[in-house]
């Protein structure tokens, strides 16, 4: 067992919600359930035997799942990103996690259908922005800054100044 889980709070869509992160990143395992019994059923007036937690592991991380009740929403002060190496790439990420209801949003970032935020995020842009020459690095911060859904072709026309 892992010494740090994220672990996942949703009302009560945390199987269909690891269903679709598993169906969307290829890399993906669905684990063990747990669901309520006869006391936590009642103590969290929840249907006996309905999902209480699930662990699922997504690109070698490890999350658990839980079916918690509507007392607490997802938002931006946690994101996960997902580094992508090709436009293609930033493109699959971006449509998948966006479908169904997801929400677009700045510079690499939108919300999926259950309010969970992500970046989609090349590695050439972080390589970019960390370049010696601050001009360079700037052109990029300020074309990002102009984008929802990152466009590698014009990072780097930024970066070399076109």
């Amino acid at each position: 067992m892992p010494k740090i889980t994220p672990f996942l709070w949703f009302d009560d869509q945390a199987e269909e919600a690891v269903k679709f992160y598993a169906s969307i990143f290829k890399n993906s395992k669905i684990g063990r359930i747990l669901r309520y019994s006869g006391e936590a059923a009642k103590a969290s007036e929840r249907p006996v035997g309905s999902v209480l937690t699930i662990e699922f592991e997504v690109e070698g991380q490890k999350f658990t799942a839980l079916n918690g009740g509507p007392q607490f929403k997802f938002n931006e002060s946690v994101s996960f990103v997902v580094y992508c190496e090709t436009q293609d790439e930033v493109d699959y990420f971006w449509q998948k996690l966006t479908a169904e209801g997801g929400e677009e949003s700045a510079c690499g970032w939108l919300k999926d259908k259950f309010g969970l935020s992500w970046q989609v995020t090349p590695t050439v842009l972080i390589e970019m922005l960390h370049d010696k020459d601050p001009k360079k690095s700037e052109r990029v911060m300020n074309a990002m800054m102009q984008m929802q859904k990152i466009d590698i072709s014009k990072l780097k026309a930024a970066y070399t100044g076109e």
